[in-house]
């Protein structure tokens, strides 16, 4: 079924079938002819670098200093870079559309696409002293790599992205009389090196090796030497031109080739480049660039021709290649898979039936259902084919038909997800958008998927570019709170009217849809302008106070800056700044404005604690603060083991601050102390090296009554008002520690025990003294007597308690235990207890 539809542009090399395309017509200065400049262009639609070039012979219009200027793809011209350095080698473009400049001298010159200088750097001493005869800027997996030839034949590399600014030299090269004609770095993996072309023989440098390797013989035609060596975008495939015009087409490592194909031309051509396949899995044909016109050759050898007026560069790009001259800018691909399958003549595939259906259809024939019923079945097929290949169209009304198509197919399918559809749509639009000349950035979609929506955000940002770039953030469903921040800082730079770059910072901001935004961020930009009246009225429109802090502190707002950060209720906030603000202001001044903020003082206080009690106590003296005074001077005694003479400064100062329990706990602490120094002295005498100091009157009480000092104990008893409760179980411990059964048992019959009887079964039980146990458990509580036999082990009394009490809970407990022991005749016991228990309920 022919069908007759954008295929003009379409040839054919064996068994492939290319298309070249128009971008859009640049547009260039009248006073600028490419035939004269060497031109370097950024790949995926990038900016291009053009000067002239110096060797050629061309009347000077203007000054004679070299310059750089760069323009868009539509011939907008950006910027201009006036060279004052030393003399310029080459020129690229890094990833991040940086312009690498590198001059004789080895020194390496690295500038944006506005001509601003962002940073520069020597490949090297050796590389300065021996001069610069070439270099190359290449791209590798780990960035933008340089690299340069010396004048000695020496290679050195450096990859801009890495850390380490020294540059590698490559292998040096075997001895020949002969110079190399060419030369191309290739990045396998992560190592990058080199192949050079010297006569008839190719030799590859690759790092940490002593010496280069020699290949020959790879060209079986009669040639003297190799003139030019191209690589292919994935550096995988080579291609080599000879003197005589013979091109050599293989893979990469030499090992394999493609053919040798006779151009009939003795010219040197000015670039060579490999067309990769859309979906970068290959290369199947080269680009070969002369003066007038352009030579395409596949690896079977096939070829087609294009004839040009102007001088034609070519543009390596992941998915073919661009042609710029000075009236055009095209595209070289290989067509996509999709598209020849809808637009290929006598094409016998479901998208081309429903392509030509959808015509039909608006034809308002009834062919359309003719079509239909020829792939009925695979529809779904039809459908996301056209929706595929309207992504890798450039022309908009293909677009349109295309995507329509696939409107029309997917209302026969009973379940389809629209989403792919809608997404297409989506990026279409914004493929659409960056292609207009005023954006310049014709990309395809491959390209668009590679670099992400994000990188071309951030491109068109940087182009300020500031309303596309909010509304394909829009269209893509991503964040442009980052976007808004760019044109802010922008404002910032070049408003001078604070007011109202606050008024318009302002009226862009307050939508609530938009979220992340930081105030804190434009100010410090304004701060760093030196706009300190700007940064303050920024800084009152941030929502989140801890953000505002730090740049409160570099304009010295110490005041708000507290406030901000107790707002924030961060403690470690607070306590970093509050040390940020007594290095830079009086101590009276810092302690006026924390007593404003109780948070803050607070911390402060905690802060000094720990690293100046002296600044502590000022603080405490300047608020009147008796508590607080008290228990500083309390703890400075505890740690000079002066207590005893500052105990009445301590409770003076509780009692002006109204802390009369306190200001009476230091009152009976000086008695305490006192008494224990008296019985220091009595009782060192007696039982030589003792010491009551620092006890607590519990621990003093239990140290006289070891030393069997009763009177002593009872009379430290009264006068301090000890409980008896407390006294009776010191009383107990202390004697059956000592063992004194006999005085245990006579103390328990001085009089009603306040802690009951139980204290006195533990004690014996902790002694294993079961004897004494038992005389005690008779005066326990009734309800607790079977416990306290069990605990002793005295099973035949809990089980007599137990059925006196008529406890069967108890009992069952017993039985279990006398199982578990294996005691029969205890078991036989409860066994009989609990039946008569049982048979009187």
């Amino acid at each position: 079924m022919p069908i007759m539809y954008n295929t003009g542009d379409w040839f054919t090399l064996q068994p492939d079938t290319y298309r070249k395309f128009d971008l859009h017509t640049p547009h260039w200065p009248i006073d600028l002819d490419l035939e004269y400049m060497k031109v370097v262009c950024a790949p995926y639609g990038g900016p291009i670098a053009v000067t002239r070039d110096p060797e050629q012979i061309v009347p000077i219009k203007g000054t004679a200093k070299p310059v750089i200027r760069i323009f868009d793809t539509a011939g907008n011209e950006l910027s201009k870079i006036w060279w004052n350095h030393g003399k310029l080698i080459s020129m690229g473009w890094s990833d991040t559309e940086e312009l690498i400049c590198v001059q004789d001298d080895a020194l390496v010159f690295i500038y944006d696409m506005f001509g601003h200088e962002k940073e520069s750097y020597s490949m090297g001493q050796e590389a300065s002293l021996t001069k610069i005869l070439d270099a190359k800027i290449f791209q590798s997996s780990t960035g933008t790599g340089v690299a340069v030839m010396t004048t000695n034949g020496r290679i050195f590399l450096k990859h801009n992205n890495t850390k380490d600014f020294r540059s590698r030299l490559l292998p040096e090269m075997p001895k020949s009389s002969s110079e190399c004609t060419c030369w191309e770095l290739i990045t396998e993996d992560r190592n990058s090196y080199c192949l050079l072309g010297r006569d008839r023989e190719i030799i590859k440098l690759f790092p940490g090796e002593s010496l280069g390797s020699i290949t020959r013989n790879l060209i079986d035609k009669s040639f003297e030497r190799i003139m030019l060596i191209a690589v292919s975008y994935n550096h995988q495939n080579l291609a080599l031109y000879t003197n005589t015009g013979i091109l050599w087409m293989g893979s990469v490592d030499m090992k394999q080739k493609y053919c040798e194909f006779d151009t009939g031309r003795k010219d040197v051509p000015k670039q060579i480049e490999w067309i990769m396949n859309a979906d970068k899995t290959g290369s199947d044909a080269v680009v070969i660039a002369y003066p007038s016109f352009l030579l395409v050759v596949n690896r079977n050898g096939d070829k087609n021709l294009f004839t040009y007026d102007n001088v034609i560069h070519l543009v390596s790009e992941m998915d073919g290649i661009r042609i710029l001259t000075h009236n055009s800018h095209e595209m070289i691909q290989k067509l996509p898979k999709c598209v020849q399958n809808i637009f290929a003549i006598n094409s016998q595939e479901p998208s081309s039936f429903l392509f030509e259906a959808q015509k039909k259809f608006q034809e308002k024939s009834h062919q359309a259902d003719e079509y239909l019923s020829l792939f009925r079945n695979r529809i779904d097929v039809a459908v996301n084919e056209c929706i595929e290949a309207a992504g890798y169209e450039f022309c908009t009304t293909t677009q349109k038909c295309l995507m329509r198509t696939s409107y029309f197919g997917k209302g026969f399918i009973t379940s389809h997800n629209p989403e792919r559809h809608i997404q297409m749509l989506r990026i279409l639009r914004v493929l659409n958008t960056l292609r207009n000349p005023k954006i310049a950035m014709p990309l395809t979609i491959k390209q668009f998927q590679h670099l992400k929506p994000e990188v071309i955000l951030a491109r068109l940002v940087f182009r300020k570019h500031y309303a596309i770039a909010i509304q394909v953030a829009k269209h893509l469903k991503l964040t442009e709170s980052w976007i808004l921040e760019h044109w802010a800082y922008h404002k910032v730079m070049n408003d001078k009217n604070d007011n109202e770059v606050a008024r318009k910072i302002t009226e862009k901001f307050k939508n609530p849809s938009i979220g992340g935004i930081s105030f804190c961020n434009i100010a410090e930009k304004a701060y760093a302008a030196g706009r300190d009246e700007l940064a303050i009225k920024l800084l009152e429109l941030e929502p989140r106070a801890f953000l505002q802090i730090p740049l409160l502190l570099k304009l010295g707002k110490f005041d708000r800056a507290v406030q901000s950060a107790t707002q924030s209720g961060d403690t470690e906030l607070v306590a970093s700044i509050l040390m940020e603000i007594k290095k830079k202001m009086m101590l009276t001044n810092f302690h006026m404005i924390i007593r404003e903020y109780p948070m803050a003082l607070n911390i402060y206080k905690k802060i000094m604690n720990e690293w100046s009690r002296t600044a502590l106590y000022d603080i405490y003296n300047a608020e009147d603060d008796h508590k607080s005074i008290a228990e500083y001077h309390f703890r400075n005694a505890l740690e000079s083991d002066s207590l005893e003479s500052n105990l009445p400064i301590i409770a003076n100062s509780y009692t002006q601050g109204r802390r009369n329990v306190e200001a009476e706990l230091c009152s009976d602490t000086n008695k305490l102390m006192k008494l224990q120094k008296a019985l220091t002295n009595k009782y060192a005498n007696i039982y030589g090296h003792i010491t009551f100091y620092r006890l607590s009157i519990h621990s003093t009480i239990e140290k006289l009554l070891e030393l069997g000092e009763m009177k002593e104990a009872e009379k430290v008893k009264n006068d301090f008002k000890v409980p008896d409760r407390r006294f009776w179980w010191l009383r107990i411990l202390s004697l059956s520690n000592k063992y004194k059964w006999d005085d245990l048992e006579k103390f328990s019959k001085s009089k009603k025990s306040p802690v009951g009887y139980e204290p006195f079964v533990e004690v014996c039980l902790k002694q294993n003294n079961l004897t004494e146990a038992r005389k005690y458990v008779l005066k326990c509580r009734d309800d607790r007597k079977s416990y306290l036999y069990i605990r002793a082990g005295l099973y035949d009394e809990a089980v007599d308690t137990a059925y006196d009490q008529k406890d069967l809970n108890t009992l069952y407990m017993l039985q279990q235990k006398a199982n578990t022991i294996g005691n029969r005749q205890l078991l036989e016991k409860i066994n009989t207890n609990v039946a008569i228990l049982a048979s009187k309920k």
